[in-house]
C-alpha cells in the first residue's frame, strides 16, 4: 500500500479536546488510603532519557520518541503534550521500534524490515496530523492501569485520547501465563501484544510496550 494512500485513510476524525475528562472503562490503579502516592515523572522524561538515537536495538522506543517530538515541534499545543505532564494520570501502550518497522514493511510492501531511521521517515511521511492521531490512539487518559489491573480487564473497552476505543483481550496459557492483547480497529492485521508491563512504574503516567502499532481504522 502506498504511503500517500495510507495517509489519506488514516486521517481519522477530530482529536479529543479535553484529555483529562475522557472516560475509560477500567478502574484507575491510583493511590488510596495509606498507599504510597504515585510519582509525577512523565512518560516524556522516560522516553527522552535514551539519547543514543536510532540504533539496532529494536526493543526500545527511538521511533516513537522521534514521532512524539516531531508532533510537539510542529504543534506545541497538541493533546500529545499530555505525555510531558507527569501530574496527569494516563496509561500508554508504547510501540517498540520493531513494531514501527513492521508497520512500515506492511504499508510499503517491502521484503525486509527498514532501519529505524527509515521507519521514522516513512511514518513522518504520513503527515503530522496522521502521526498525531495514531499516537493519541495509544493513550488512555485518566487512569494509571498497571499490569495487575490490565490482566483483570479482559473484554474491557478502553477509550483513547483520540476518542476511538481499543478492547483488552486477555488469554491464559499453561493455566497461569496471561497474555494481554489489544484489539484495534483493523480487523485484518494481527493484534498488538503487550511485551513489557509497567514502564515508569510507581508514577501516575505508566506505559506497557507493545509489539505492533495500533491502527485506528480498518486498513485493507
Amino acid at each position: 500500500m502506498k504511503i500517500a494512500r495510507l495517509a489519506a485513510r488514516m486521517a481519522v476524525g477530530a482529536m479529543a479536546t479535553a484529555l483529562a475528562t475522557t472516560a475509560i472503562a477500567v478502574p484507575a490503579a491510583q493511590a488510596t488510603g495509606k498507599a504510597k502516592p504515585l510519582g509525577t515523572t512523565s512518560l516524556a522524561e522516560v522516553l527522552t532519557k535514551d539519547t543514543s538515537g536510532f540504533d539496532r536495538n529494536s526493543r526500545d522506543f527511538d521511533v516513537l520518541t522521534a514521532a512524539v517530538l516531531a508532533v510537539l515541534e510542529a504543534k506545541p499545543n497538541s493533546p500529545v503534550k499530555v505525555l510531558t505532564d507527569g501530574t496527569v494520570a494516563l496509561t500508554a501502550f508504547v510501540p517498540t521500534d520493531a513494531a514501527f518497522q513492521q508497520l512500515v514493511r506492511e504499508i510499503t510492501d517491502a521484503r525486509k524490515l527498514p532501519s529505524e531511521s527509515a521507519a521514522f521517515t516513512a511514518v513522518a511521511g504520513l503527515g503530522i496530523d496522521t502521526v498525531e492521531s495514531v499516537l493519541l490512539y495509544h493513550v488512555v487518559p485518566g487512569a494509571t492501569v498497571d499490569r495487575r489491573a490490565a490482566i483483570r480487564a479482559d473484554g474491557t473497552e478502553l477509550s483513547t485520547a483520540l476518542g476511538a476505543t481499543v478492547e483488552v483481550d486477555v488469554r491464559t496459557y499453561l493455566y497461569f501465563f496471561r497474555q494481554v492483547r489489544l484489539i484495534d480497529a483493523d480487523t485484518n492485521d494481527r493484534d498488538a501484544r503487550v511485551v513489557t508491563f509497567d514502564v515508569n512504574k510507581g508514577n501516575r503516567q505508566i506505559a506497557h510496550s507493545v509489539d505492533r502499532v495500533l491502527r485506528p481504522i480498518d486498513l485493507p
